[in-house]
């Protein structure tokens, strides 16, 4: 698929790139190894944004980063980028480590700026070519190189969980002034870890009412007054103040992703769709769409569960109508402006802004200005108790998306409608945005029922001259009834059964329906003459997309996709120590879920645990995971 084709030029040049950084200068010590993995991926990053799109790249990291390794800071196994020990170092190949790990590194490229971290680089190669070094001996060839001091940085190497930045801003019409506070936390942090403020660079800009950047200048300042600028935040809390807003101005923080936390900011519905539809930066202007829907996607999951009549928001149904009728996004842009936000960053939300998650972290900000962080963490700890209850966030998601796709009917046929150029296929930008743009527009038709859609559908995969438009195809038609879904689910299995990489395709696609019946279908696919659990592919490709990809299906309230998943991680374990580990990991936020489901997961995990023999990598995660929150954190 495209998609592929973009990620295995990621893989060789991430490979290649480690000649450098992790072979010629390599790790000191295993606790160093985000110095090369998380280096490597920053470097493989930048490698992917030049080749392709820098702000399509820059958002897929984004939701890498929130899909996988927030939830990995919220969690029993969360660990600071280098890890302080360890049981079995195979257990610290993390989203933490590279992806966190990646972002740590991009704050010095935020800071210094494209030329200072090359000088740093620079270096840092001159250095230590052919040495064995820290993380501790990157940042001072950076920090050299730039004339700083980088003594705070190394607090992202120490401290685990996702920094909460607060941020709220009030305009002085008669000063013509803007503040803006800003404010940090570690709501998730480790009682016994440090919690010390860290340098959070802030890249932002503030929009007139026209849509305009407005200039920054900071009180003090002369001279050209800069559109978008990087405020550090060093300790915490600090405000800071711009001069000459003669009009009340939306602020827009975060630009580009500049630091891997989260943002608490008081906005409007209003104010999110006029950055939506307005925010020159893509990043921040598609994370205005994200923050929005999930606020909507939130309030309709609550009506879901408590059984009440849906409604989708038509400010937002407007924004995403300006979305797609803005010629200046290509189609790759405009599809990832068009996806709602994915289930499990949907979760972690309904946990963190849920009543109780609102008011823990609020109390437990407070607490730590009072009287310390440790204490003021510990004071507060029993107040959030939010679930995440992924039935009520599934219904909600695919109600906005059926809504959606009625209000904006006419776009997204016209959209799905195009092909010029298509044929034959090619990798090249300008088709590549086509086939993004069309298939997200058949996703949302295919939420319609209509039958003339479904065969349209049905017709792709069967006419489809690559496998970008026939797995697209695929994945729309297995949630579909009857024999819209078994017909091509048998072509493609006859067709691809001799090319195992290929029909690893269709155990994925399988594993990945939404449909109730999904559960069932997997455990009979555990026992197809094809799978076998010695095959590492064949296994991610199911059981791994299902317990990791399908929260939905697997979150069952029966619990009966957890008792098949520890007994594949108990099977595995004796072959497979390492895979077995990472399965077992879907186990680790069991806390997090109510009732039954939180009891059944515990279960599994004392039946692993408990296991004789057992090996270290997956006690390490079972152990870790069934600690006390005390404990585990």
């Amino acid at each position: 698929t495209d998609d592929e084709y973009e990620a295995i030029e990621a893989v060789i040049g991430h490979e290649y790139f480690h000649n450098w950084t992790g072979n010629r200068v390599t790790c000191r010590d295993w606790f160093q190894l985000t110095l090369k993995e998380g280096l490597t991926v920053f470097r493989d990053q930048q490698f992917t944004a030049d080749q392709t799109s820098a702000a399509v790249k820059r958002i897929r990291d984004v939701v890498t980063l929130r899909t996988n390794q927030f939830p990995e800071d919220a969690g029993p196994m969360a660990h600071p980028i280098r890890p302080e020990s360890y049981i079995s170092m195979d257990n610290f190949y993390t989203a933490t480590v590279y992806e966190k790990g990646a972002e740590v590194v991009r704050l010095y490229h935020t800071l210094f700026g494209a030329d200072g971290f090359r000088r740093g680089m620079d270096l840092y190669f001159a250095r230590h070519d052919g040495h064995a070094v820290t993380c501790d001996d990157f940042r001072a060839a950076l920090a050299d190189a730039n004339g700083a001091d980088l003594t705070r940085f190394e607090r992202w190497y120490s401290q685990a969980s996702t920094p909460l930045v607060s941020a709220r801003g009030e305009w002085d019409p008669a000063a013509r002034a803007y503040s803006l506070r800003l404010a940090q936390s570690l709501p998730n942090a480790p009682e016994d870890g440090p919690r010390d403020p860290l340098p959070i660079p802030v890249r932002m800009g503030l929009l007139g009412r026209d849509g305009r950047d407005l200039p920054l200048r900071l009180a003090g300042e002369r001279g050209d007054a800069p559109t978008t600028r990087v405020l550090l935040l060093e300790e915490r809390e600090a405000t800071f103040r711009f001069e000459e807003i003669a009009e009340p101005p939306v602020p827009s923080l975060l630009r580009q992703f500049s630091a891997p936390v989260a943002l608490a900011m008081p906005r409007s519905r209003s104010e999110l769709a006029f950055l939506f539809a307005r925010d020159s930066d893509p990043v921040s202007r598609w994370d205005a769409g994200q923050t929005l829907a999930q606020e909507l996607l939130l309030a309709l999951a609550a009506d879901a569960a408590a059984g009440r009549p849906l409604s989708l928001d038509a400010e937002f149904a407007a924004a995403i109508g300006r979305v797609l009728e803005d010629p200046a996004l290509d189609g790759s842009l405009r599809a990832l402006m068009l996806s709602l936000p994915n289930l499990r960053v949907l979760g972690e939300a309904q946990v963190s802004r849920s009543p109780q998650g609102r008011e823990a972290a609020a109390q437990r900000g407070e607490a730590e200005r009072r009287v310390g962080p440790r204490e003021g963490w510990k004071a507060n700890e029993d107040h959030q108790m939010a679930t995440i209850d992924y039935a009520s966030l599934h219904a909600a998601r695919e109600f906005a998306i059926a809504e959606l796709a009625r209000a904006h009917r006419a776009q997204f046929e016209e959209i799905a409608r195009e092909r010029a150029g298509d044929r034959p296929y090619r990798i090249e930008r300008a088709a590549i945005d086509r086939r993004r743009l069309r298939n997200a527009a058949l996703r949302y038709l295919s939420a319609l029922g209509d039958p003339g859609w479904t065969a349209r559908i049905a017709q792709q995969f069967e006419r489809a001259d690559n496998m970008t438009d026939r797995q697209a195809a695929l994945q729309i038609l297995v949630d579909l009834p009857g024999d819209a879904r078994e017909a091509p689910l048998a072509r493609f299995y006859q067709t691809w059964r001799g090319d195992p990489l290929v029909l690893d395709k269709w155990f994925t696609v399988q594993a990945l329906s939404t449909r109730a019946d999904t559960f069932d279908r997997v455990a009979r696919l555990a026992r197809h003459p094809d799978f076998t659990l010695a095959n590492p592919n064949r296994l991610r490709a199911l059981v791994g997309s299902f317990a990791s990809g399908n929260p939905v299906r697997f979150h069952a309230a029966d619990g009966r996709p957890y008792a098949f998943l520890a007994d594949v991680v108990l099977e595995l374990d004796q072959r497979n120590p390492q895979v077995a580990a990472r399965l077992a990991a879907n186990f680790g936020p069991w806390r997090r879920f109510a009732g039954a489901q939180q009891a059944a997961m515990r279960a599994q995990l004392e039946r692993i645990a408990s296991a004789k023999p057992i090996s270290k990598d997956v006690f390490e995660i079972a152990t870790r995971a069934l600690k006390s929150p005390e404990a585990a954190q």
